[in-house]
């Protein structure tokens, strides 16, 4: 008989559940959008030239509709280079 003091988990169905971003592909690197940023500054971050911005959008056309609107929060695959 169980003890009436310990937790039953005896319904509880194993799985997961997460709100974190999906990991980043293999081979790139995730990045999470901050205020001011534009995708030509996360672009001379990661790859050293502004003009490799199209790399980025290229990579999140899933989550960019524009890509002179980027928002803070948002999270972006960042392929390499």
């Amino acid at each position: 008989m169980p003890d009436p003091k310990e937790p039953d988990f005896s319904d509880v169905e194993s799985g997961s559940s997460s709100t974190a971003p999906p990991p980043a592909p293999s081979g790139g690197q995730t990045y999470t959008v901050a205020k001011g940023d534009s995708l030509s500054k996360i672009a001379k971050r990661f790859y050293g030239n502004a003009g490799d911005w199209k790399k980025i959008y290229e990579a999140n056309k899933d989550v960019i509709k524009n890509p002179d609107l980027i928002y803070p929060g948002q999270t972006f695959r960042i392929p390499d280079a």
